[in-house]
Order: C-alpha cells, then structure tokens, then sequence
C-alpha cells in the first residue's frame, strides 16, 4: 500500500506589514532550499543567495519566480484597475428553451453527446441539492427521460484516442466495456445514436464507412479516456439575460461537492480500468477565452502516458526536499497572502503563474483524492467553490488539478488546484522573453478577492467552516 502523504500543517507566521511594498525574503539557511536555478526549479546549495520568490521594486513594479517551475513574472504599476470580466456581445433576453437547448451539453440535446458513463441525479424526496445518487447504464431513452444534475459522458473529439492506446501500448477492452457496448447498441435507439456520432467523429472518413465499421469506431466510446462532467445548467436558475451563465460559483456548496466528487470518482475509474494510464489530467476551462467550446459548466478529465512537465516537476521538487509544499504555504503565509482556509484546505494568491492565480491545497495526510475522507475532499471542494465565486462568472478561468499520480508513491505531493484568471493575452515580450506580464500582482489578487468572499459568507454562499 502506498504510504500516506505527511500531512501539511503550514507554519504559523504574523501577518505581513499592512505595507504592501514590504520585500520579505526566504533565505536558504531558513528553509533547507537554495534558489532557483538556471533550469527553472529550486536547488539545495544554501551558499548561493536568498531566494526571493516576491519582489517589489522602487516604482512599486513586483517580480515574482515560480518556486516549482522558475517561471518569471512581472507586474507593472497602474496596469490593475480596469474590470476582469468580460463585456458580451449581443446580450438577449432568454426565452425557456434557451435553458434546455442553447448547446450540446443542454438537457434537450442528450442525445448529441456520446453515450453516458454515469449521472449523478437528486435522490427521491430529497431537498433540491442536498442528495444524490448515481446512475449506470442507461439506455437512450432513460437518458432523456430524466434531467442529470451532473453527467459524465466522452469527449466527442478525444485528444488521445483509443486508437493510441491500442497502436502503442496493446490495449484491449475488457468484458465490463464490451458488455455495455452491447447492451447500449441492442437498446432502443442505441444503434442509431451511435451510427449518429461515429459520423460526426470521423467527418469525411464516415463517407465512404461501412455500417460496421461505424459501429466498430463507435465501440471507442466506451473506453474512453477522455471524459467531460457536465452540470446541470447553461444559465442559472431564473436568468432572464444571455450573460448569466451558471459557473462553479453558481453551485451551491452540496453541488459543487458532488461535482467534485464525480470527477474525482471518474479520475479513480480510469487508472483502475487501463493499466497505461501513468496520469489523469483533470482541469476546467470557464469560457471561450479559456479554451472552452461551449459556455456550459464542465470539467474534463484526460488519462495519458507520461506525467507531463508540471508533474515531472512536483516530482523533482519532492525528491530534494520533502518539505518544499510546506515552505511554499508557510511562504505565502508570511507574505499575508492566504484568502481562505478551513480544517483541511487552504487557499491563497498564487505567485509566478502565468496569469493571475489562486491556490488551493490540501492540507490532509493523504495525497490522493479518491483516497481521502469525505471531510478532506469536501474541504478542497469548498474552497475552489469560494474562490469561483468570488471571482465571478465573467472572468475567464483556467482551474488546472495536481495530484501525486498512483505509481509515484515514494514521493508526497499534496492535492492542489491552481485557478487561473485569463484576463491577458500573451504577445511577443512573453515569447521573446519567457517573462510574462501579469496585470495584477498576488497582493492584488488578494484584495479583490478578501473582501468579495467576505460578502459572500454575508450573503451565506459558502460552506460553513471558511475562515476569512
């Protein structure tokens, strides 16, 4: 059995100077860790000079140094002040069906989404979002005969396809997927929907396919490793303008969990059912510029043969120092930038990201999700709750998962979740430079977000037990 990831218990330091311009630096002697070097990740040699993940420069312009990936950013004064969320075009007044039919993902057009994996649906008698259950193989006309709070479907154009799996690694199907494959296609409608969506798949391929063959390509759909959780809503409940869409932050906190559960259920499901998945990406694009196709809430999750550069680094991190998690929350800490933290979670402004950011990390000894008490996933679940909806429905967002994958044992690399505002676009200082421009610094980040939280908890959106 894999040993447990030693709990985090961050380092309880005073709160920063009310002076925001205040450097603070963490030396080497302090921490046991060097600085960053030239490869981008942190070193152990305490002779060379203290690491200054955050600096503020005269003119009030902060630098900041990923201390995982060395990655540079700068924020410039005065660049702060202008609105994050977006203006949309041609904002109209919803009509009903516009909450059942505007996209793919909506309750009247199940059926152009591939067949489902699982749902999850209100327990009978329960009150609206306080219970839940889930349902397996369903037919096409028990998919649309009820509306899912959640569903868990395949992405209709996977990146990595089964077709991979199988040239490059030998995978087969075992007898639970070609089971259900049959069942759902011997179903009524099932032949159908799937001819219907091997067409839409494989576009001018399908001209010259053969029925058969159709079939056989849709059979992909059933082991697929690239799965979508989509919610219930395109707009939240009582909209009356196109503008209100229904994001994470729209959820309330029972939703959200069961939300997060579903994809952490699914990221289980998938290392369990193909042996060659070393890692599953999980993440959530918030609006088209965040890379989503459709402005309807959805996570997606990815199985995938390696682990991927940011993992690749968690990893190394962790070899040189089992205690770099803890320094960089006790780091954060001392620059007064946690926002939000409960018995098992803690979220703070996030620094040398790309965009501006918010982490949350778990603090629970266990350092995979699916092997964590209800409490401890709970507890990660409501803070990415707080924070989505103290950032707002209007602002692009990126909400990228971390976690310590299955084969990595020897290592402890705690859950986090990174939410990243993708309010800038990347231009040619960026790709000249490698250092990127963040309108907004950490500190920032912090002030827009403190007070909108503390609003919420007024208004009771949030989950109880948030401390502010």
């Amino acid at each position: 059995a894999a040993p447990p990831c030693a709990e985090l218990r961050p380092v309880a330091q005073p709160h920063a100077s009310a002076c925001k311009c205040t450097q603070v630096h963490l030396h080497a002697e302090e921490t046991g860790r060097g600085a960053v070097g030239e490869t981008g990740v942190m070193t152990r040699d305490a002779s060379q000079q203290p690491t200054e993940f955050i600096r503020t420069m005269a003119d009030g312009t902060t630098k900041q140094v990923n201390p995982l990936s060395g990655t540079k950013v700068w924020t410039v004064p005065g660049r702060g002040d202008r609105p994050l969320g977006l203006v949309p075009p041609d904002v109209k007044d919803l009509v009903a069906q516009d909450f059942t039919s505007s996209c793919a993902f909506c309750s009247e057009r199940y059926l152009e989404t591939p067949p489902e994996k699982v749902r999850s649906v209100l327990a009978a008698g329960s009150a609206e979002g306080s219970r839940f259950v889930r349902l397996r193989g369903l037919t096409p006309a028990e998919v649309t005969s009820q509306v899912a709070e959640f569903r868990r479907i395949p992405n209709l154009f996977e990146i990595m396809s089964v077709d991979y799996w199988q040239a490059n690694h030998g995978y087969t199907f075992d007898d639970a997927i070609e089971a259900r494959r049959r069942a759902y296609e011997a179903a009524d409608g099932g032949r159908e929907h799937l001819l219907r969506l091997a067409r839409v798949r494989l576009g001018k391929r399908a001209e010259a396919a053969t029925d058969a063959e159709l079939l056989d390509a849709a059979g992909d759909f059933f082991a697929s490793t690239h799965d979508v959780i989509v919610g219930r809503r395109h707009y939240v409940d009582g909209a009356t303008r196109s503008d209100q869409l229904a994001s994470s932050g729209a959820l309330t906190p029972t939703e959200h969990r069961e939300y997060l559960d579903l994809t952490i259920d699914a990221m289980a499901e998938l290392y369990a059912t193909n042996p060659h998945v070393r890692y599953v990406a999980a993440f959530q694009n918030w609006l088209k510029p965040a890379g989503a196709s459709f402005d309807h809430l959805h996570k997606q999750i990815v199985g995938i043969d390696e682990f991927g550069t940011s993992t690749d680094l968690d990893i190394d991190a962790a070899r040189r120092d089992p205690r770099v998690f803890e320094e960089l929350i006790a780091y954060a800490r001392s620059h007064d930038l946690v926002v939000a933290e409960n018995a098992h979670a803690i979220a703070f402004a996030g620094f040398g990201h790309r965009y501006p950011s918010i982490e949350i990390w778990s603090t629970s000894g266990t350092c995979e999700p699916w092997l964590m008490t209800d409490d401890e996933r709970h507890a990660m679940a409501d803070l990415v709750h707080a924070t989505h909806a103290a950032t707002g429905a209007d602002v692009p967002c990126n909400e990228e998962w971390h976690h310590r994958p299955p084969s990595m044992s020897a290592v402890e690399i705690p859950w986090h979740v990174v939410l990243k505002w993708r309010i800038a676009n990347l231009a040619g200082f960026e790709g000249s430079t490698k250092i990127y421009l963040n309108t907004i610094s950490p500190a920032g980040v912090r002030d827009r977000v403190v007070p909108a939280l503390r609003r919420l908890q007024d208004e009771g959106r949030l989950a109880p037990g948030i401390r502010l």
